[in-house]
């Protein structure tokens, strides 16, 4: 690969946090590593965050990657949840920036429309598309194949911007 980027793509969430990164090198995506972060529920939420950003720097040093996706927190009827939920994306958000990347964020539709060609995509097909995308990533389990299209959305985006610029 010439030019290849990483992208370090991140579903949050408090209890499992799915992370994978992707090599891009032009219009080539190839598959890096991927997996889910689940803190100790025994824990109190402060060392759950702390539990998700320590384990991101890690994954940032192991896997080296250029730049960062973070999926958008949706809505939920329980305000505690979606609070709950935006804490966890913030720590999943502070760790890339911390080391220098720049992090982009992808509302779930933009996400799902990315790499299903629909937004209104369920679990289940984005799982199968990224096994068809990524086939060196097997079957990853939701959390994981969340992240994995959140790292393919920027792939798409970011490719969109640098065709936008060059024209």
């Amino acid at each position: 690969m010439g030019n290849a980027i990483r992208i370090l793509g991140l579903d949050p969430g408090l209890r499992h946090t799915g992370w994978g990164v992707v090599a891009v090198d032009g219009a080539r995506l190839s598959h890096v590593a991927h997996g889910v972060i689940a803190p100790p529920d025994r824990l109190p939420l402060a060392g759950r965050l702390l539990a998700l950003f320590e384990a991101i720097t890690e994954i940032i040093a192991l896997h080296s990657p250029d730049e960062a996706a973070v999926e958008e927190t949706f809505m939920t009827a329980n305000g505690s949840s979606t609070l709950k939920l935006g804490h966890a994306r913030a720590a999943a958000m502070i760790a890339p920036a911390r080391a220098g990347l720049p992090v982009a964020e992808y509302a779930a539709k933009v996400v799902k429309k990315a790499v299903v060609g629909t937004g209104g995509a369920d679990k289940h097909q984005v799982a199968f598309m990224i096994a068809r995308l990524l086939p060196a990533a097997g079957s990853p389990t939701a959390d994981a194949a969340d992240a994995l299209a959140v790292a393919i959305a920027h792939a798409h985006a970011r490719t969109g911007r640098l065709l936008r610029s060059v024209a």
